[in-house]
């Protein structure tokens, strides 16, 4: 999609500028009607120009409200902040809507991949998998988490699925691969496909 988030880029106003939107216009599939759309929501929301991590959470909170939706938001939120400013400007907002609305299935699975790289290495351990099954759980609600719903067995047993080369870890490659090959996987870690 080419999110240019290396890139220093100036969002610091709240007005949306004709740069902006030629950026959005490239690098997602919305028009320019839509991203002014959207914009107006977010500014909306966020008065400030920024979403932080408190609004964030109280948003998904409304999603799932049965849930805890705390510790999903925090790898979420932190997915999302790509310049790690602590917070998300419209900018990295739309990016990331598109990201997980219209992206293709790989750039969709790649997103939840950084999710899950709580560590940032590229790569994904059992430990990782655990958190954030975990955090998915209380997101939801669920409560039922023994047997073959132990966060730790599915980690495990995701891991053991996946890891082609038999590292204990898992590439940005064999997670995209192997959400794509087994959709009971996909299901669990990226329920949203």
């Amino acid at each position: 999609m080419g999110n240019e988030s290396g890139k220093k880029r100036n969002t610091a106003s709240t007005q949306l500028t004709p740069t902006q939107v030629a950026f959005l216009k490239t690098n997602t599939k919305y028009s320019e009607s839509e991203i002014r759309e959207w914009h107006m929501g977010f500014m909306r929301d966020c008065p400030t120009g920024k979403l932080d991590k408190k609004k964030f959470t109280e948003i998904y909170q409304m999603f799932y409200p049965t849930g805890k939706a705390q510790k999903f938001c925090k790898f979420a939120f932190d997915t999302f902040d790509t310049n790690g400013d602590g917070s998300i400007d419209f900018e990295e907002f739309l990016l990331a809507i598109s990201a997980t609305s219209q992206g293709d299935i790989d750039e969709r699975l790649g997103l939840a991949f950084n999710m899950f790289d709580i560590s940032g290495d590229g790569q994904i351990d059992s430990k990782e998998l655990t958190k954030l099954i975990s955090a998915m759980y209380d997101l939801i609600g669920e409560t039922n988490r023994k047997g073959d719903r132990d966060p730790k067995y599915l980690a495990a047993d995701i891991m053991k699925k996946l890891d082609v080369n038999g590292d204990r870890r898992l590439s940005k490659e064999e997670f995209i691969t192997g959400c794509k090959k087994d959709p009971h996987i996909r299901r669990i870690l990226a329920p949203s496909m």
